[in-house]
Order: C-alpha cells, then structure tokens, then sequence
C-alpha cells in the first residue's frame, strides 16, 4: 500500500523533494556522485501517484541497464507503486515494436538475433577479408557505434575519421563496406540485431502517427535515468514517445558521461534546459556517500578538468585524507597497494569493502600478484583473472609448446617471436577496443618474460614456461568475499568504503590514446567517477616507471594542484579535540586528530616522537622476518610495521590485552601471542 504523501516527503533533503513535487512541466535533476538520485527518482513517481498526479499505469521510467531497472522496480515496489512500468530502452521498445508490428506492416517483428559475432564473420568473408575474433568484435563495436549515431555505411568512412575512430588493420572505407554487407547478411536470414531494436521502433513511431498517439496515450509521464548516456538515436525514441507532453523528468550527471566511445553524450542532459526553456532545472549537491575529505578532492578535480558538474556537499561524518602515494616501479606500486589493503582490512573494513580500480585491464596481473603474494582474496569484476584470459591462455599454451621443441633460446626473444605469431606487434594498436585489449594482455605476457631475465639474467624460454606454469597453476582463487580489482568502466554504479585508485600516470590515465580534448575530458570524468567510488579511505598511486631505475614517468595531469595531505588542524586552545568514534581518535602525543589506519593503531602521528624501546621494536622487527621467511609470505602479511610499534609502545602483558591492539584479530593473536609476549616479558626482565 502507498504511503501517504507527507511521509514519502518526510525523508527527503529540500532538493530532493523539490523533484519528486514539480509536474506539469520539464524537469532536469543534474544530481552529484553519491546524492540519492535514484531515491529523489522514485519517490517523484510515488509522491504522482499518492496526490493523483500520475496515474500508475501511465508512467515510464526508463533505465539503460537491466540491474539498475531491476533496481528501480525493486525501490518502487517498496514505496507501494509496483504497477509502474520500469525498464531499459531497448526493453520497452522490444515490447512496443513487438506489439505494434503486425499492425503497421501486416507482419511480425522479425526476430532479434544473438549471433551477432557470426553474422559479422559473413559479412566480412563476403569481402574475402579474414579478420581474427578480435577485430570481429571491434567490427562489431563499430557496427554499433555507426546505428546509435544514424550513420549509414555509406557515410561510415568520412564521418568516423572526424570522429577519430579507427579498427586495426582495416582501413575506414572497408569497415563501412563490412557495415553494408552486415546488413545484406541480416535480410538473407531474416533477422534484426540487439541495435536494430532502437532503431524498428523508432522507424514505427515516425511512419505511424496513429501508432505514435497511441503510445504517448499508454505512457503519460517518462522519467529518464543516467540521461548523460542517452546516444542520438535513443533521444529521437524519447522524443518520439513524449511528443508534445510537458512532464516528463530527466535525471543524470554531465561528469559520470564515461562512454562516448559507445555513442553517449552528455549534451542531451547539459542542454535540456536550453531546448525546454521552462523546466525546472534541480541540482542535487548533498552527497550522502562519500566523506568530506573524498568530496574536496572530488570537487578539485572537477573544477580543474571542467566537468560542468555540481560541487558536492558531504553529509558524512568526517575521514581520513586522501593519500597520493609515488611509487619507484609498478612492483613497488603493487606491494604498496597490497599493504595499504591489509592495513584497511586490519582497522575493520571487510574485505569485499574495498577495491582496486585500473584504466585498462592489462594493468591487473601486478596487482592480482601482490594480493595473491599477501594472501588477500580478491575477485576480478567481469570473473575473469589474468591468466583466464583466452588470449593468456592461448599465449602460455603455445609457449609452453615452443618450450619443449627448443627451451634453451633466450627468453625474451623467443617469446616476442611467439606473441608476434598469435597478433603481438612492437606498436600497439591504435584505437580502443578488444584488438587493444588483447594485444595489452599479449604485452604484459612479455613484461613477465622480461621481469623474469632480469631477475634470472641468461633465463631461456625453459625456465620462463617453468615460471609461467608455475604462476597459472598458483593463481589466486577468486573470492566472493575478496578486494573488487576493476577497470574504472566496469566500477561505475559501485561503491566501497575503501578504493585505491592505481596507475595515475601519465600515458596511462590518461591514456596515450586520448589525442583530442574530447578524448582526454572523458579520461577526466573516469578519473573522477573512480574518485567518487570511495565512501571513506582513497589511496591514489603511480609509478616512476614499470620495473625501477630511473624512470621518467610523470604524475597524471588530473593531479596536477592537488595536495597529497594537508597538515592536521590545529586543535581549539585549552583541550584537545575529542574523538567520536574509533575512526576519529587523537594523537597521544599531541592531541590533533590522527587519519589513516596506521595512526589510529599508534595513536599518535607517525611523525610525533615514539613512546617505545627501540631494541624491543628491533626484537619484534627481526621475529616477525624469520616468520615471513618461514611462511614465504610478505613480512607485512604477520603484522604492520604500525602494529608492531603500537605492540612495542602498548607493551601487552596476556593475550587478551594483545587483542585488544588493532592490526592483531583473534586468528593472529592465536598463533603469534605466544612468541610475542615472550619478546616483551624478556625486555621486561621477565
């Protein structure tokens, strides 16, 4: 049942509520990372019905993928209005299409096929071209792209150079051929594509106006979410479905816009006040996610790179500061990141609360290393590790087969001459797309033959298929209950009380690729959306260079006049500040407020003068080493530096006192309390 309407208001901020009471005109909510628009959304369309506004019936809310329509409809069914209608695009045009065919054209829609990759290949052999999987699916993206931009394939050529999109080794007038040809191959079986969907529907609304009036009767009231992402040819549905209707309501935000490569642009949403000149235009600022901390950074960049967003206002109790950390290699980048998660997971925040967020996916196999060296659980976003990908698969088996027919070539050498076989090249591929991808995972392969000479200088291609077997049989299992490692694409909609933003360089966020400043302002809203993932603690890291020595790396250019830590602030004059809660405390040595994990373990600032013996710390220091050793695990894996300074200060005399120090935990404790209380009884004297 439906709530009344002074209670679906009562929980809502001002600006909130300003959206879920303004009808009988246009409105567009430019809502902030983390400000509840998808509460201020629904309770819009449950507020219609409980005043008699809408008619439940006769609502659309549209979405672009199926979990955030489930999403919605979930939302709606708990406010009471489960008979609202709340579906993706292509969804509600499907139904439309399917129902009003017959009608139009005295025929069923043809059916929408899913062997897209295969009708892609026809076309293509129909051209006695031979592209390997991989271009097929840049094809495909292409194919796509040319649909929700209505591109003809006649037109393909000039107007994908404008826009600077590009297939390896196909030149732009070939891939416009293969567009035609894909067309030709979807008539000869009788079938249309997932694309084609948008497309019938819009084609049977324009030609039948009867049609058209019919639907707009159905669906009187639209909602629209994430409408930064709406392409051309999606806008011309919406314009099409709400004809000369007056109250429908977009929602979205100009700087999350992070596939413009698929078509989406955030012009729709910048300038729907310009082509509605009366709607309400309703900024939601009041970011219920992130702490304040997170949000001054996330502001910085926003302003510094132009996002044309809003400039959030936390409502989240205070946090640690964001940490820049510098890192000598991508090894040093990885390790750090690994100790930085233990270090959260040590101060109480689970495991799958945190996450490793990258630009591309080639960046993971460092990182899943690190974790699986530090025996953190992770999972992979997407379920797939490095060494499951079927271009790693295929490059580990075919070395491994060249190592048995001749093992004792250089490893190095032998291996580039294998990838180059199976579509390595020494430039990479220009363009975005699976070609990319793959060839990014065929690079990090060499990386790894490349890290291993160097290590073992004079290794042969034996030793690194040993090395190779080895590391994919080791591979880290994922976990359910594992750190989120995920490219900044797929963490979009997702957030974590911790996240390490990785690879914060330039060349690679941004990428090399970004050439123009349309390109380089969507690296800016990635950079941004990866920011405005984390509830609480961000640690953002780049590298010098990939293994050491002397790289000239630079940090990206979105950090440019960002502080790393700004200094504590002064406490008030007569008392020292007083913590509200475990992730507040205050210096013991000085009384300012202590940030990160490894100053609430100290209780004090890292720089305040220690209250421990050095020899004690050295005991513990050298113990916690011969265990490492022991295990084969990484010495940070027994105990932080920062817990073994809080044991040496805090000095526990029984177990139950060692449990108490943070970093310890019960399982640790078990094993280790023993030996520790026996280092600190003997400096005692005992």
């Amino acid at each position: 049942m439906i709530a009344e309407p002074a209670e679906l208001l009562a929980g809502l901020d001002p600006e909130q509520q300003q959206v879920a009471t303004s009808f009988g005109h246009p409105v567009v909510v430019i809502a902030g990372a983390g400000t509840g628009k998808t509460r201020a959304l629904t309770h819009r369309i449950a507020y219609g019905v409980a005043t008699g506004v809408y008619n439940a019936s006769a609502v659309l809310a549209v979405t672009f993928t199926t979990r955030a329509a489930g999403e919605l409809r979930s939302r709606l069914r708990e406010l009471g209005v489960p008979s609202v209608q709340a579906r993706t695009f292509h969804s509600a045009a499907l139904r439309q299409a399917q129902y009003f065919w017959p009608r139009a054209y005295g025929s069923t829609l043809p059916d929408v096929s899913d062997e897209r990759f295969s009708m892609a290949a026809d076309a293509a052999r129909r051209l006695r071209l031979s592209p390997d999987n991989s271009t097929l699916r840049d094809l495909l993206t292409e194919i796509s792209w040319a649909k929700v931009s209505n591109i003809v394939p006649a037109d393909y050529a000039e107007l994908a150079a404008s826009a600077g999109r590009e297939v390896a080794n196909l030149d732009l007038k070939q891939v416009g051929r293969v567009l035609g040809r894909y067309e030709q191959v979807k008539a000869d079986r009788g079938v249309i594509d997932f694309d084609d969907i948008l497309l019938c529907t819009t084609a049977l609304l324009a030609e039948n106006d009867h049609i058209a009036a019919e639907v707009r009767g159905t669906y009187r009231h639209l909602v629209v979410d994430e409408y930064q992402d709406v392409n051309p040819v999606q806008q011309n549905l919406l314009d099409l479905w709400w004809g000369e209707g007056r109250d429908h309501c977009v929602v979205g935000d100009p700087a999350q816009t992070i596939h413009s490569f698929a078509g989406a642009s955030p012009i729709h949403l910048t300038g729907f006040a310009d082509r509605f000149p009366d709607a309400t235009v309703v900024r939601l600022v009041r970011d219920y996610r992130s702490s304040p901390e997170v949000v001054e950074l996330a502001n910085k960049v926003a302003r510094n790179t132009r996002l044309g967003t809003v400039t959030l206002e936390s409502q989240c109790p205070p946090g640690p500061q964001p940490r820049i950390l510098p890192c000598a290699s991508e090894f040093d980048e990885a390790a750090a990141v690994a100790r930085w998660l233990v270090e959260q997971h040590e101060a109480g925040v689970t495991w799958r609360d945190q996450a490793v967020l990258y630009r591309v996916h080639a960046q993971s196999p460092l990182f899943e290393a690190a974790l699986a060296q530090a025996q953190v659980p992770f999972t992979v976003r997407g379920g797939e590790g490095f060494y499951d990908r079927p271009e790693v698969r295929q490059a580990v088996g075919t070395l491994t087969e060249a190592a048995r027919r001749d093992g004792t070539v250089p490893a190095v050498d032998a291996c580039r001459d294998v990838l180059a076989r199976l579509g390595w090249t020494v430039q990479p591929p220009s363009g975005q797309g699976r070609v990319r991808e793959r060839w990014e995972s065929l690079a990090a392969v060499l990386a790894l033959a490349e890290d291993v000479v160097s290590e073992h200088p004079g290794a042969d291609l034996a030793a690194f298929a040993a090395e190779l077997a080895v590391r994919t049989q080791a591979e880290h299992p994922l976990s359910a209950d594992g750190v989120t490692l995920s490219t900044l694409h797929g963490a979009k909609g997702l957030e974590w009380t911790a996240v390490a933003l990785v690879g914060a360089q330039e060349g690679t966020l941004p990428l090399s690729l970004a050439a123009g400043p349309e390109q380089v302002a969507e690296e800016a809203r990635l950079f941004y959306v990866g920011i405005t993932r984390s509830r609480r603690m961000l640690l953002i890291t780049w590298s010098r260079s990939r293994r050491g020595g002397g790289g000239n790396r630079q940090p990206s250019r979105f950090l440019d006049g960002i502080a790393a830590r700004p200094a504590p602030a002064p406490a008030r004059p007569g008392r020292a500040p007083k913590p509200t809660s475990a992730m507040s405390a205050t210096c013991r040595v000085c009384g300012h407020p202590v940030s990160t994990g490894a100053e609430r373990k100290l209780k004090r600032h890292v720089d305040c003068e220690p209250g421990y013996d050095e020899d004690t710390y050295a005991r513990l220091v050298a113990w916690r080493l011969g265990i490492a050793k022991e295990r084969s695990v990484p010495a940070f894996v027994i105990f932080t530096d920062a817990t073994l300074m809080a044991i040496a200060e805090d000095r526990p005399k029984d177990a139950s006192s060692l449990l108490g120090i943070p970093g310890v935990g019960r399982t640790k404790c078990e094993l280790y309390s023993e030996a520790v209380l026996s280092i600190l009884a003997s400096e005692d004297g005992g």
